[in-house]
């Protein structure tokens, strides 16, 4: 099989040109403009950050993608889907809310924000993954769905389930609708706490399958009639009602390459992936630590897996960063990623997204 073509710039810039426009450039070598954009809808999917952690990507960024794209004759925007967690992009109007405070705004970057699963979570489409191990029907946000093109623009940095935040995470988590998310990382039903519940009744009234009551002014799951839909969390005022996150890691990450395959299948799609500020943890948290290694540079594919290991590849090949969580671990894995996050094994991912036919991990490394 021939080995798929990576490019690759590092940081360093002149004074004929900035980072914009070597980004610019990276992407543009990479065949970018091979994609036909004319009056196409360009769905760039990128982390806008959780409040309080400033290791996400600079909007500047995304302008430069975004503007390529309509430059191209293309229709871009900036899309994300909500968490499943208690934060600051819970719902489209807090997700909005921080998206425009960490600086990711129409005028900022040339383009519109939409949050892609809708107002509370629950606007997804069911996408039938083809060879999905776990997955028969991955639930993705409904605008990224009726997106014409894909576009990943990712911060690959440590993550403390998967190893690392790359490609996969970014597109197959980051797309998933709350339900989604909950299938992720949940095998089981979603539970309610009697502390936070205030005995509203809306989860009784969105649930489609009658699985919730109200007994005493608290709300209860009966599991034999949940099917596990994730339409109760995100109705949820109180954040009373709480997935069970009981998937293991291993499964965990064959599901986020199954909701990637969903998301990518049928249609033209570009990965970009950013190895700057490899904070150890993921860009979900109210917080970010030092860097565990030196900034990396900028890298661009067609095939999202090779892309991945690419950028792996690179980190691991760089110097631990003094005062870092990995300066302090216990590095006796050959590998940064799991001596931050013991328990993790990013391979995993990898290996079931070769499986399924999203690209292969063989890579030729181009340097601009």
């Amino acid at each position: 099989m021939e080995k798929s073509k990576v490019y690759f710039t590092d940081f360093h810039t002149t004074m004929k040109e900035n980072l914009q426009q070597k980004l610019t450039r990276l992407i543009r070598t990479a065949g970018f403009d091979q994609i036909d954009f004319d009056k196409k809808y360009a769905a760039i999917k990128i982390h806008f950050g959780e409040p309080g952690n400033l290791a996400y990507l600079r909007p500047n960024y995304a302008k430069t993608v975004a503007d390529i794209v309509t430059e191209l004759g293309g229709k871009p925007f900036l899309t994300d889907c909500s968490t499943l967690y208690v934060g600051g992009r819970k719902n489209a109007l807090d997700h909005l809310n921080t998206a425009y405070v960490n600086g990711f705004s129409p005028f900022s970057t040339g383009c519109h924000v939409l949050i892609g699963d809708g107002l509370k979570g629950t606007d997804e489409v069911l996408v039938p993954v083809e060879g999905g191990d776990y997955v028969k029907e991955a639930k993705i946000g409904h605008a990224i769905m009726d997106a014409d093109i894909l576009i990943s623009l990712t911060h690959f940095k440590g993550h403390e389930l998967t190893g690392f935040g790359g490609v996969l995470k970014n597109i197959g988590m980051g797309c998933g609708s709350r339900a989604g998310k909950m299938e992720m990382h949940s095998s089981g039903k979603p539970n309610v706490s009697d502390e936070q519940c205030v005995g509203c009744g809306m989860c009784t009234k969105i649930c489609a399958h009658s699985a919730i009551t109200l007994t005493e002014h608290k709300a209860s799951i009966n599991h034999e009639k949940c099917v596990g839909c994730g339409r109760c969390i995100g109705i949820c005022a109180m954040d009373a009602i709480r997935p069970a996150w009981d998937a293991s890691n291993e499964i965990l990450n064959k599901k986020i390459a199954e909701y990637t395959w969903a998301v990518l299948h049928g249609r033209p799609n570009f990965h970009i992936s950013l190895v700057v500020d490899v904070s150890p943890y993921c860009d979900c948290h109210s917080e970010n630590d030092v860097p565990i290694v030196p900034n990396v540079g900028m890298f661009a594919s067609f095939n999202p897996v090779a892309l991945d290991v690419a950028c792996a590849d690179a980190v691991n090949r760089q110097p631990v960063m003094i005062g870092s969580l990995l300066e302090k671990s216990v590095r006796e894995h050959h590998d940064h990623f799991t001596d931050v996050s013991p328990n993790t094994d990013w391979k995993v991912a990898i290996d079931h997204a070769v499986k399924l036919g999203l690209g292969s991990k063989e890579y030729e490394l181009i340097t601009i």
